[in-house]
């Protein structure tokens, strides 16, 4: 029994579980937006520091950073949770040995995988749970419930086909019938684990923990069979072990101190098989070289203080008593420093039976009698684990398993009848009920008939009237059309005779007079302008080239910057910082930017700044045109885009509003596929924004000058 010991002594010096629980965690990927059942970046991250600590040795300042760290999560996920309690489940079982606190954390990890979000998550954590729970349990020597964990781990990854959780209970069982002296079933358990974590973990992930988990099982069948008198296969499995040591060393640079101590357990084990054989000098080859390297700091000074048990044994029936006297003496030294039990039994046994060779009966007495006593205490320990029948234990749970789904499959079966027979009902109900109402849709469906006829003759009336209506708004703007081209040339005629007159030699009240009629003819050719343009627009095809959206707006900025300048207004442009073309109608697109730049000259006070900026959002340009005027009221907002809208009003010098600009500018960016729309300023005043499509804009991650769009 005290053999397979050095495994949970090896996995606490080699920090074993630290390696599992970091595989465990790289395994899962990465954290996405919502609990997918992965980790979070963030406790990837507190993990990655937390093991740093533990592997400087210093545990307790690893659990205290991680609950540190842990607290400050904002969002932990289900995994984030459940290696946090497997972090402080490893720390007080596996160095603190306080198995009633690793129990209550146990727990938690059980109550944490209840709620995975995912089959896989939930047979990964429920099973590691379990074993978790049923290795405190065994500690505790609470065997009928470590069982049960471990069968229930079983049962969870048998039913998700999770073959790591199968080779980790067949691992555990194997253990326990290896301490119970049933040493071939120990070696089928063992063999069946190997073969499960080569399939599950390595062939997959080609990682240190399950290799170092292969090697052991290799090692403990070689155990087992030594054991059982199997010479031959012991050295066989004793031989793969060491292959596969040296076979993985080049994969592995960093951990040669864990290869080196792996190997020197193994050469302890396979001496043990020479010495059997009556091989004595390469059983003392073995030996030494196994003492050798686990004697060093750092190592596996445990296996090293049993291996020179063995190897005083050999110089006791050797007859070499100063090797034996010298190996006692560093022995006891070691034992001062490292406790081991089985050792220290061991060595009082071994330096009983040296004094008996030198004819010192009485120091030999008190030796044996030390050595009686200590290997009572340890015997008395492994008595109510040789008493519990583990088979007969994992029957019984497995005939209640059988129990349960008898019980459940029953239950669904009535659930079952139950359903059926109320769905006959329904059924019953349904049929009556179409019946019924197929005998009342004859009547109906005359009615319906009737309706459809009425809808019909309705329908052709709205068609006949919307033609009409189409027809009608056909004809007005031809009529616009006609009536603002035969004004033009009259009026512009007058405009231009008032301006001649203007420049002659009148009176004050005549120049007066004059100067009127002639800014009421241009008003009225701008607004015939207007009206040309606001009728034609939908009927013009557009002559779409390829334009420099920086180029354009600088342009129409320039060209307005003197009608600015004439209310000491500034206009400030910011453009896009790499050049950009779009499929556009220059003219037109030109057009809706003056006007907004000149609306936003027109009622903004004198001295005021104009805001024009192009900027980029997804796959669009926009530009916007902010001012610091009069603003537009609420009741006014739906009204300002429709044509001869009562939204108009005067600038703040009284310049004109005739209400056609913006409807025409809405009329141009709809038919370029964009949106124009308007918010009013923080302060006071306007921001007019102009979307147009630009499906190329591979650089518009590198552009600061990103806007919102509005929702519709």
């Amino acid at each position: 029994m005290r053999e397979i010991k050095y495994s949970a002594r090896k996995l606490l010096n080699c920090n074993w579980w630290l390696f599992l629980l970091t595989f465990t965690i790289v395994s899962c990927g990465k954290k996405k937006a919502v609990d997918d059942g992965n980790y979070s970046e963030e406790y990837l991250t507190v993990q990655t520091k937390a093991d740093k600590i533990w592997g400087l040795r210093n545990s307790d300042a690893a659990i205290h950073f991680m609950d540190s760290a842990f607290n400050r999560l904002p969002h932990a996920t289900i995994n984030d949770r459940f290696r946090f309690y497997a972090f402080h489940y490893v720390h007080y079982q596996k160095l603190k040995h306080d198995y009633d606190t690793a129990l209550l954390y146990a727990d938690s990890m059980i109550a944490t995988a209840k709620n995975s979000v995912n089959p896989k998550q939930y047979s990964m954590n429920y099973a590691e749970a379990n074993f978790a729970r049923g290795d405190s349990y065994f500690e505790l020597k609470q065997y009928n419930d470590a069982y049960q964990s471990y069968y229930q781990g079983y049962l969870t990854g048998k039913s998700y086909l999770n073959l790591a959780a199968l080779g980790d209970y067949t691992y555990r069982m194997g253990m326990i019938m290896y301490k119970k002296g049933h040493y071939k079933l120990a070696a089928s358990y063992f063999k069946d684990s190997y073969k499960q974590n080569k399939v599950e973990n390595y062939t997959l992930n080609k990682d240190f923990v399950s290799f170092y988990r292969r090697q052991e099982l290799l090692d403990n069948v070689g155990l087992s069979y030594r054991h059982n008198a199997d010479n031959d296969s012991a050295i066989v499995y004793f031989d793969k072990a060491l292959a596969l040591i040296n076979s993985s060393a080049p994969a592995f640079p960093d951990r040669k101190l864990h290869l080196d101590m792996a190997r020197g357990v193994v050469y302890g084990n396979k001496a043990e098989v020479y010495i059997q054989k009556g091989d004595t000098a390469t059983a003392m080859s073995l030996l030494r070289k196994s003492i050798a390297i686990n004697l060093q700091p750092r190592y596996d000074n445990v296996d090293a203080e049993l291996t020179e048990v063995k190897l005083g044994n050999l110089y006791l029936k050797m007859n070499q008593q100063d090797s034996l006297k010298n190996l006692l003496s560093d022995l006891r030294n070691q034992l001062d420093t490292i406790k081991n039990p089985d050792a220290e039994a061991d060595y009082n046994r071994l330096l009983g039976n040296y004094y008996i060779k030198k004819n010192d009966l009485r120091s030999a007495i008190t030796y044996i009698q030390r050595y009686n006593l200590l290997k009572d205490s340890i015997t008395s320990r492994a008595s109510l684990l040789m008493e519990s029948d583990v088979n007969q234990q994992l029957a019984n749970y497995e005939k209640q398993h059988e129990i349960d789904t008898l019980s459940n499959d029953n239950k669904l079966q009535a659930i079952y009848l139950y359903v059926i027979g109320l769905v006959a009902i329904l059924a019953s109900a349904i049929i009556f009920l179409v019946f019924r109402n197929w005998k009342r849709s004859k009547k109906d469906v005359l009615t319906v008939n009737i309706l459809n006829q009425q809808i019909n003759e309705q329908n052709h009336v709205l068609e006949n009237a919307l033609n009409e209506l189409n027809i009608s708004s056909q004809e007005k703007d031809r009529i616009l059309r006609t009536v603002a081209h035969d004004l033009r040339n009259p009026i512009g005629g007058i405009a231009s005779l008032t301006a001649m007159m203007a420049e002659d030699d009148y009176t004050d009240d005549q120049k007066e007079l004059i100067n009127l009629v002639k800014e009421t003819s241009v008003n009225s050719l701008e607004l015939i302008n207007e009206i040309l343009e606001a009728t034609n627009i939908a009927s013009v095809k557009l002559n779409l080239e390829p334009v420099e959206i920086n180029s354009l707006v600088s342009n129409s900025v320039e060209l307005l910057r003197f009608k600015a300048a004439e209310k000491g207004q500034t206009i400030i442009l910011e453009t896009l910082s790499k050049q950009l073309e779009l499929i556009i109608s220059r003219e037109k697109i030109w057009r809706v930017i003056s006007n907004l730049i000149s609306n936003a000259i027109k009622f903004s006070p004198t001295g005021e700044s104009i805001n024009v900026k192009v900027a980029t959002a997804d796959e669009e340009v926009i530009v916007s045109v902010k001012d610091n005027g009069i603003g537009i009221p609420d009741k006014l907002k739906d009204q300002v885009f429709n044509m001869f809208t009562s939204a108009q009003r005067p600038g703040t010098d009284g310049e004109k509003s005739f209400g056609l600009g913006l409807s025409i500018c809405r009329q141009i960016v709809e038919k370029h596929n964009g949106k124009i729309w308007f918010e009013n300023n923080e302060t006071n005043g306007s921001i007019f924004f102009v979307s147009l499509p630009a499906p190329d804009l591979s650089f518009k991650n590198q552009l600061p000058e990103q806007v919102s769009v509005p929702l519709a």
